[in-house]
């Protein structure tokens, strides 16, 4: 037994005596190589590189524009000249500290920094115990530690993502503050760029928002409610959560007895005080209208490369095609929440977007990027979607390019259960019916689908492609099909681009572009932005232009648009809408559209759900009722300028027409078209000819 026990204990001490070998020659290693040097050597570099970065990136960081930052607004102006709001981006109603009662100032202080009137805009303690936590939770930072200043600098220049160089960045810009502005300017700063939930920045703001009073008047419980805030607005919210709010705001007022803020009696008192939610706080004379603004920064970011921190800090005037009636009106539209589907059994909101362009300028005269509340820059349905527009898009893919080809309003158009292709692309109709034979104008009234495709197929592909892509639409090469004529887009478009493209029918063939901006102006004077001069260009002869409107006049006469005319007011346009797949337990659309137009204006309105899903999308048709209530709303606030032809369906009628062989009282022109549709019929059987033969091929 001896024996094996020593064989156990060999190798262990071989063990042993390897390691403590080992850690021998390391140490003398490390003695002839002087390794403690070069670590601390190491150290101190890389500290002198982190310093050297975030030093220079504080000094280069504007530090001294803050205070003016706060004050400074960026004003919208209208299409009027007149101003239509200001652009806000975490800020309120700037007060200096004065104008900022003391009990506010005292609860803060003792909150959030009590060393405030002391440190260098950091706090070692505060240091050591952000790294402590930055150790506990590996790697992770949880908030605290920071002063008054620190935050300053984190809600003023650097985002709020927790991480460990962003809290580098804030300790060197909280230097920098410190060294730029007095105890004072801060605190001030400070008081201003905080939020207080509901949307409210500032403290005068937030005072005349909970306490119905100026900053200056607030008392001492009402200054530790507004501070309690600070550490989490929605938890401490005093209208939503009193208790939560009550509850911090004692806690509050007794660490400013432990300041020496407050006495015993003072402290005993206020929490006696009734906590009394008064709100007098308005915004309607700041962000007057929010999509249109959060449209307008958008546009300067993307189209000008202006940073949103410079265009909504600097004091820029920014003119715009604002209507400041049509936004008001196609807003109260969608106030009414009557004409929206209900929500989901899940509670999920149908959204929708709608926009009004002129279609003289391209300039954007009102949009409403969604339904319920407003968050800034929030996503906007009317310009970022991205949707599949059904038979909106029949006008440009198919009936323009057919009229620039030799067809007429009143060609004849087939209209039969059938399949085109190799790939026996079977389109039909709604609602089921074939009619045989069926004129132009007719046929787009009504919608019909196996005359659009039928025709596209007609003309040829790739003319409906390259009238799209005249229109401004890009069609990839997976989406050049028959199926084009109905819509069938997978990238999609959003309510911006069809109103766009529509104006060129409104604006006799010239297509303007869509724009919110016309002018930026700095606060010196400058003109850094000038979009004063119409950009527009050619894409339908005026003659074409004009036949598409007498057609589309008749979709809100007595086609599929009827219901959604505006009572007393000629409108045209197309309606549209995506159908559901046959898989779904019922049934309805995915999408609906109507684009609308007077000589005056534009308007693209689109309905559904974010996401279509079997328990996500529209049973009925809305957006009749919706795109009437828009119109009916906007029109009598335009110049009501009166179309240049008349309904297609009345002229033929003049013309003693049925179906559309058409006659005038010109026997020239009468000749001229008997001509004209002689040789178009001709060209039709040789191209039914050729549809038969090429099925054979493929399509």
């Amino acid at each position: 037994m001896k024996r094996k026990h020593d064989q156990k204990q060999r190798p262990r001490e071989e063990q042993h005596l390897y390691l403590n070998g080992f850690w021998q020659k390391l140490k003398v290693a490390w003695r002839h190589a002087e390794l403690t040097r070069w670590l601390i050597l190491v150290f101190l570099i890389l500290f002198l590189g982190i310093s050297t970065f975030y030093t220079i990136k504080a000094k280069t960081a504007n530090v001294g524009d803050l205070k003016a930052s706060l004050k400074t607004v960026t004003t919208v102006i209208d299409r009027n000249g007149k101003k239509a709001g200001s652009l806000y981006s975490q800020k309120g109603t700037f007060v200096e500290l004065p104008e900022i009662s003391k009990n506010v100032q005292h609860a803060v202080i003792a909150t959030e920094d009590r060393t405030f009137y002391s440190n260098h805009g950091f706090s070692i303690k505060g240091i050591a115990r952000a790294g402590v936590n930055y150790i506990i939770h590996h790697g992770q930072i949880n908030g605290g530690g920071s002063t008054i200043t620190q935050q300053l600098a984190k809600n003023m220049l650097l985002t709020q993502k927790q991480t460990f160089t962003r809290k580098i960045a804030e300790l060197f810009l909280a230097i920098e503050i410190n060294r730029v502005y007095s105890k004072q300017d801060v605190l001030t700063m400070y008081l201003n760029n905080a939020y207080f939930g509901n949307g409210i920045w500032g403290v005068q703001d937030a005072s005349k928002r909970y306490f119905g009073r100026n900053a200056s008047q607030l008392t001492a419980a009402q200054g530790a409610t507004l501070a309690a805030m600070l550490r989490n607005p929605t938890f401490y919210d005093p209208v939503k959560h009193p208790e939560n709010a009550t509850s911090r705001r004692n806690l509050i007022l007794d660490l400013e007895q432990q300041t020496n803020f407050l006495s015993s009696s003072e402290v005993s008192t206020a929490k006696q005080e009734a906590l009394t939610i008064t709100n007098t706080y308005s915004a309607t004379n700041n962000y007057r209208y929010p999509y249109y603004f959060d449209a307008v920064i958008s546009e300067t970011i993307n189209d000008y490369g202006i940073s949103e921190s410079d265009i909504l800090n600097k004091g820029y005037k920014i003119y715009t095609s604002l209507d400041p009636n049509a936004q008001t009106q196609m807003q109260n539209a969608y106030n009414n929440n009557w004409l929206f589907p209900s929500n989901s059994a899940d509670g999920t909101m149908p959204q929708s977007g709608s926009i009004a362009l002129d279609p003289q300028t391209g300039g954007v005269l009102a949009v409403v990027g969604r339904r319920g509340e407003h968050s800034f820059r929030s996503y906007n349905y009317a310009t970022m979607i991205k949707r599949q527009p059904g038979s909106t898009i029949k006008p440009l893919a198919v009936y323009a390019p057919a009229l620039e080809n030799g067809y007429h309003y009143d060609s004849e158009l087939t209209d039969k259960d059938m399949t085109f292709g190799k790939n026996q692309y079977h389109p039909t109709n709604v609602d089921g019916s074939y009619l045989g034979q069926v004129p132009m104008y007719q046929a787009l009234a009504q919608s019909r689908n196996v005359p659009a495709v039928w025709l596209l197929d007609q003309i040829g592909i790739s003319k409906g492609v390259a009238s799209l892509e005249k229109f401004g639409i890009p069609v990839p090469k997976v989406d050049q099909n028959l199926a084009l004529a109905l819509g069938g887009l997978q990238t999609g478009v959003s309510p911006l681009q069809m109103a766009q493209a529509y104006t060129a029918f409104a604006n006799n063939g010239k297509m303007t572009t869509a724009h919110f901006i016309t002018k930026i102006v700095d606060a010196t004077g400058a003109v850094i932005v000038d979009h004063t001069k119409i950009s527009s260009k050619t894409v339908l002869s005026k003659k074409v232009a004009e036949t598409m409107t007498s057609m589309m006049l008749g979709v809100f006469n007595e086609g599929t648009g009827k219901n959604a005319k505006p009572i007393g007011y000629n409108v045209a346009g197309k309606t549209g809408s995506t159908e559901l797949p046959d898989s779904y337990p019922g049934s309805g659309t995915k999408d609906q559209w109507i684009v609308g137009y007077t000589p005056d204006i534009v308007v693209a309105t689109w309905l559904g759900y974010d996401k279509t899903d079997e328990q996500h999308y529209l049973t009925a048709s809305y957006i009749g009722g919706i795109f009437k209530q828009e119109m009916t709303n906007i029109l009598p606030y335009t110049a009501r300028t009166s179309f240049s032809t008349e309904d297609a369906a009345a002229i033929a009628s003049q013309n003693g027409q049925s179906t559309g062989s058409g006659h005038s009282g010109d026997w020239f022109a009468d000749f001229e078209n008997s001509v004209g549709d002689t040789l178009n019929h001709a060209k039709e059987k040789v191209n039914e000819w050729y549809n038969g033969v090429k099925g054979l091929f493929g399509h």
